[in-house]
């Protein structure tokens, strides 16, 4: 082999494996931790929703029992 292709290598491989576990650790609880945002955020958007969802019903049926009142 030449030495270029010897050295193109040596940048692409990792020097000591202990070394890559611990980052690759290091990467996958950070991606955990994201995650765990990520979902953190759609509950609370999804309950956003849902409160909205819930107080627009109250409106309705406020205005619509003020309508059948003023029917009868």
């Amino acid at each position: 082999m030449s030495p270029a292709v010897n050295d193109e290598q040596s940048l692409t491989r990792p020097k000591e494996p202990a070394m890559f576990s611990i980052e690759h650790e290091m990467v996958r609880s950070r991606f955990s931790e994201l995650q765990a945002e990520a979902e953190a955020a759609t509950r609370a958007r999804r309950l956003y929703l849902a409160r909205r969802a819930n107080r627009r019903a109250e409106r309705a049926v406020r205005r619509a029992a003020r309508a059948s009142a003023a029917v009868y």
